[in-house]
């Protein structure tokens, strides 16, 4: 396979809404509390969920090496405005030091 290919994938991806959350379907603690803190906030993040997703496994190893420490499970990862935000503690982190609104409103999800 094209190394660039899961790249381009992730990148389209991304910038298809102004959230994109790359999640899984199951019951997955975190996925849920990421998509709940957007959802709360006033945000319809677009959901890719990988685990039903045909290039899954390969957008889930590029998600891996966008992450700051690659050991650590990608999943929920956050893009706003198509640039990578981080995973869960980035999100939660952003939402609590106030930074995350400004990012949603720059990036189009919310007008208020």
């Amino acid at each position: 396979m094209n190394l660039e290919y899961p790249y381009e994938i992730v990148k389209q991806l991304a910038s298809s809404n102004a959230v994109v959350l790359f999640s899984t379907s199951g019951n997955d603690c975190m996925c849920t509390v990421a998509k709940r803190l957007l959802l709360g906030l006033g945000v319809a993040p677009i959901t890719i969920e990988l685990d039903n997703h045909v290039a899954g496994p390969d957008i889930q190893a590029v998600l891996s090496r966008l992450s700051a420490d690659g050991s650590r499970q990608p999943i929920p990862a956050v893009f706003v405005g198509g640039k990578f935000l981080g995973g869960i503690e980035t999100l939660i982190a952003s939402h609590i030091n106030g930074t995350l609104i400004p990012l949603l409103k720059d990036a189009g999800a919310l007008w208020l």
